[in-house]
């Protein structure tokens, strides 16, 4: 018996050491990864920023020349001119783009107690000419105030109401709905709408960045939008997915914020923000 005891004894002691070595090596992994990833986040702000200043020479530049001898070449020079300028115009795009989710989370503002509803209204009105032109509405409801960095959040409404817009159906105009609930998980959110869908099997594609389901001729945009969505939200500590809309038809984009900083607002009566061909409505139908 006493030969047995050793014995386990001499186990456990050998299977504690395993899981120290391993729980080292784990750490150490941890450290790396978070260093690469710091590595990473420097490589691409830098190279954003430095990418800035040549590009905004070639695009003033095209631009000049196309506007001085514009019509003055034959056709095909205007063509290549045309290239030169619509090219440039998308680079910068692309690094504006890049440079602001290299920014989430490395460059901090203040957390604040931040209204989502005013959060919301605010990146309406950013989108306001693009909601105008395609005859949008988006309405919403009373919606909570969380704990935040207010900008990020804006971005975050701003960029989900801008795709809700942008992807409506070619026979009428989008409609957008934003709603919150309260779960388990704290608040979840959800943008919702009526436009061309996505593929169930694009669900997970949609939040990598640069990925795209579109041509560039077809819908622009840089393929980092719903990337720096799901970056902010995780930086807030929440999720975000994709859900099948109970119509079948459009896209809903759900996420969740943690239950930790969240107060729900008092009831308020419904607002509306003030309208014209793109209406936005809290609490229509």
């Amino acid at each position: 018996m006493r030969t047995t005891l050793v014995q386990q004894v001499a186990n456990v002691e050998a299977a504690h050491a395993q899981v120290e070595q391993a729980h080292a090596q784990l750490a150490a992994q941890a450290e790396e990864l978070r260093r690469s990833n710091r590595d990473l986040e420097q490589f691409a702000y830098v190279a954003s920023h430095d990418l800035q200043e040549p590009l905004r020479k070639v695009a003033s530049f095209t631009q000049l020349l196309q506007k001085r001898y514009g019509g003055q070449l034959d056709e095909r020079a205007d063509q290549y001119i045309h290239f030169a300028v619509d090219g440039a115009k998308r680079m910068q795009r692309l690094i504006q783009d890049l440079l602001g989710f290299s920014r989430v989370g490395r460059v901090g503002r203040e957390v604040v107690d931040v209204d989502l509803g005013d959060a919301l209204r605010t990146a309406i009105e950013q989108q306001s000419e693009a909601i105008e032109e395609s005859g949008a509405s988006v309405s919403y409801d009373d919606l909570p105030t969380v704990q935040g960095e207010e900008a990020l959040l804006v971005q975050l409404f701003a960029n989900l109401v801008g795709n809700a817009v942008k992807f409506h159906r070619p026979d009428q105009p989008a409609h957008v709905r934003v709603t919150a609930r309260t779960t388990d998980e704290g608040v979840e959110l959800a943008c919702e709408d009526d436009g061309i869908g996505i593929d169930p099997q694009y669900a997970e594609r949609v939040f990598v960045i640069f990925q795209r389901l579109h041509a560039k001729d077809v819908y622009d945009g840089t393929g980092i939008g719903l990337a720096l969505c799901k970056k902010i939200v995780e930086f807030h500590g929440g999720r975000i997915w994709l859900e099948q809309p109970a119509s079948g038809v459009g896209t809903r984009v759900c996420w969740t914020l943690p239950t930790s900083g969240v107060a729900t607002n008092d009831p308020a009566p419904p607002t509306t923000v003030p309208e014209s061909p793109a209406t936005a409505t809290n609490g229509a139908p």
